[in-house]
C-alpha cells in the first residue's frame, strides 16, 4: 500500500474519492443501524417481550464486535483491508435480515449476535483505510466528511426508527440495511484496489477464543447479577471467576504466540493505553445514554418514538460537528489538549444528564445529549488520529482495531453495568408495591411496558410502574455522569506530544 501524500487532492472529485464515498456508505451501514435501534426498543420490547432482555439487543451487538475486531485487524494487516470489509458487509446484511424476522426477544438476541460480527470488520477498515489514504493534515478534513456520515444517521435514523416504530413495523428498521448494504459493496469493489505483500501468517485462534469466552462470561455476569441469580450467589461468583481465569490465561497465551490476536505492546505505550482508555469510556457513555433515554423520554416523560427519536439525534448531531472542527484545533494544540477540551463538555453534559427529571421536558433531555455529543467528538477523533499517526502501514490496522476494540468493550460493558443498574432498581421497586397496586402488577420487569410508548394512562399501577422507571434510568445516568469524570484521568496518561513509537 503506497504512503499517503499530501499533494493530492482530498475531495470526492480527487483520484481517492471514489474509495473515501465508498467508506463514508461502508460507515453509514453501522452508523444507521447504531441510531435507528435505540427508538424502536420499547416498541421491540412491547411486541416480543423481555425488557429484563433488552440490554442483550446492545451487549450481544457489542460483545460480539468487540471480541472479533483484533482478528480482523490481524487480517487486514496480512490479507489486505479489502477481504475483511466485504466479509463485513456480508455478514452485517445477514444478521439484519435474520433480525426483521426475529419470533422472540431470544432470536433477535442472536441474530444482533451476527450483526455484531459483522460490524467488527466494517467500522475499524474504514477508519483503517482512511489512515492508509490520508496524511495527518489531510484527515482534519476527511474527519469531517466520515462525522457527517454520522451527522445524517443521527437525523434519519431516529426518525425512521420513530416513524417504523409507531406508525408502521420495528422489523423495517433491520430490512433498510439491504439497499445501504449493496451500494457500498458495489462502490468499493469497483473503486477499492489494494497490493499487498502476501506471506506465509499463524493465526491465534486459542487467544481469540480465550479472548471471546472471558468476555462474553464477564458480560453475562453482569447482565445477570441481582435479576436471575443473586451478587454473592455460586452461578455469579462461578461465572466471573471463570471470565477472569480465561482472560489471565489470554494473557499468557499472547505473550508465547507468534503472531498474537492483540499484541501485548499496544498496552505499554502511553500514547495507545491513554487513546484506548478513552475509548472505553466513550463506549461507555455512548451505550448508556443511547439505551436508557429513548426509555427515559417515553417511560418517564410519556413522549412517544418520534419524539424520543429526536432527544437521541442530539447526540449524534453534536458528535459530528465537533469532530470535523476537531481536526483544525488538534493541529494547532495537539491531541491531548483538544480531547481534554472535549472532557469538560462531557462532564458537562453528564451532569445536564443526571440532573433530568419527571418534570423535565424533551429539549432538557435533548439539550443535554447534545452537549455530551459534542464532547464525545472531541475526544474519540483526536485520540483516534493520535495512536493512527505513531505506527506504520503494517501496525495502524492492529492499533486501530485494538482503540476500535476497546470503544465496543466500553460499550458493551456499560450496557451490562447500566444494565444491571436498572434491571436491580426495578427489582426492589417491584418487589415492595403500595397496596393499592399489589396484585394488579405483572409480575416482573416487564411490567414497564405498561409505560413505554407515550401511554398517558394514570391508573395507580401505571404511575407506579413510571416511578420505578423514572428511578432507574436516574441511576443509570448518575453512573454515566461517574463515568464521565474518568474521562480526564484516561486522557492524562497520553502524552502532551506524540511521535512515531519504536519497536
Amino acid at each position: 500500500m503506497p504512503a499517503p501524500t499530501a499533494t493530492r487532492g482530498v475531495g470526492f472529485r480527487s483520484d481517492r474519492g471514489p474509495v473515501l464515498i465508498a467508506v463514508m456508505l461502508s460507515t453509514g451501514l453501522v452508523a444507521l443501524d447504531s441510531t435507528i435501534i435505540a427508538t424502536a426498543v420499547p416498541s421491540v420490547v412491547r411486541d416480543l417481550g423481555g425488557f429484563s432482555q433488552f440490554p442483550w439487543l446492545f451487549s450481544i451487538y457489542l460483545l460480539t464486535q468487540a471480541v472479533t475486531v483484533p482478528l480482523y485487524g490481524k487480517f487486514a494487516d496480512v490479507l489486505g483491508r479489502r477481504p475483511v470489509m466485504f466479509f463485513g458487509i456480508a455478514a452485517f446484511l445477514v444478521g439484519s435480515v435474520l433480525c426483521g424476522a426475529a419470533w422472540s426477544m431470544p432470536v433477535l438476541i442472536a441474530a444482533r449476535a451476527v450483526q455484531g460480527i459483522g460490524a467488527g470488520a466494517i467500522q475499524p477498515m474504514s477508519m483503517t483505510v482512511i489512515g492508509d489514504l490520508y496524511t495527518v493534515e489531510e484527515r482534519a478534513k476527511v474527519q469531517g466528511y466520515v462525522a457527517g456520515v454520522w451527522a445524517a444517521a443521527s437525523v434519519v435514523g431516529p426518525t425512521l426508527g420513530g416513524v417504523f416504530a409507531e406508525y408502521l413495523d420495528w422489523r423495517w428498521i433491520f430490512f433498510v440495511n439491504l439497499p445501504l448494504g449493496a451500494i457500498a459493496a458495489l462502490m468499493l469493489f469497483r473503486n477499492f484496489a489494494e497490493r499487498v505483500e502476501r506471506k506465509r501468517h499463524q493465526v491465534d485462534y486459542l487467544g481469540a477464543a480465550l479472548l471471546t469466552l472471558g468476555c462474553s462470561l464477564v458480560i453475562l455476569g453482569l447482565l445477570e447479577g441481582g435479576v436471575a441469580w443473586g451478587w454473592g450467589s455460586l452461578p455469579s461468583v462461578a461465572i466471573f471467576v471463570a471470565g477472569a481465569a480465561m482472560l489471565v490465561a489470554f494473557v499468557l497465551v499472547e505473550k508465547r504466540a507468534a503472531e498474537p490476536v492483540l499484541p501485548l505492546w499496544v498496552f505499554t505505550r502511553r500514547v495507545l493505553v491513554g487513546g484506548n482508555l478513552v475509548a472505553v469510556v466513550v463506549g461507555a457513555i455512548l451505550m448508556g445514554l443511547t439505551s436508557y433515554l429513548p426509555t427515559y423520554a417515553q417511560g418517564v416523560l410519556g413522549s412517544g418514538a418520534l419524539v424520543a427519536g429526536f432527544a437521541v439525534a442530539a447526540l449524534t448531531v453534536g458528535w459530528p460537528v465537533s469532530a470535523s472542527l476537531s481536526g483544525k484545533i488538534y493541529l494547532r494544540i495537539g491531541f491531548r489538549d483538544t480531547a481534554l477540551i472535549g472532557s469538560v463538555f462531557i462532564i458537562a453534559g453528564g451532569v445536564l444528564v443526571a440532573l433530568l427529571s419527571p418534570g423535565s421536558s424533551i429539549w432538557a433531555a435533548a439539550l443535554a445529549a447534545f452537549v455530551l455529543g459534542l464532547g464525545l467528538g472531541l475526544a474519540a477523533s483526536p485520540t483516534l488520529v493520535a495512536i493512527q499517526s505513531v505506527v506504520g502501514w503494517d501496525r495502524r490496522g492492529v492499533v486501530t482495531a485494538t482503540n476500535l476494540f476497546s470503544r465496543s468493550l466500553g460499550s458493551a460493558v456499560g450496557a451490562a453495568v447500566f444494565g444491571a443498574i436498572a434491571n436491580a432498581t426495578l427489582a426492589s421497586r417491584f418487589a415492595n408495591p403500595p397496596a393499592e397496586v399489589a396484585g394488579h402488577l405483572p409480575p416482573s420487569v416487564d411490567a414497564t411496558s405498561l409505560v413505554l410508548g407515550g401511554h398517558t394512562d394514570n391508573s395507580p399501577v401505571t404511575t407506579f410502574v413510571r416511578g420505578a422507571l423514572a428511578d432507574a434510568t436516574h441511576y443509570v445516568f448518575l453512573g454515566l455522569l461517574a463515568v464521565a469524570v474518568l474521562s480526564v484521568g484516561a486522557l492524562l496518561l497520553m502524552p502532551r506530544k506524540t511521535a512515531r513509537l519504536e519497536f
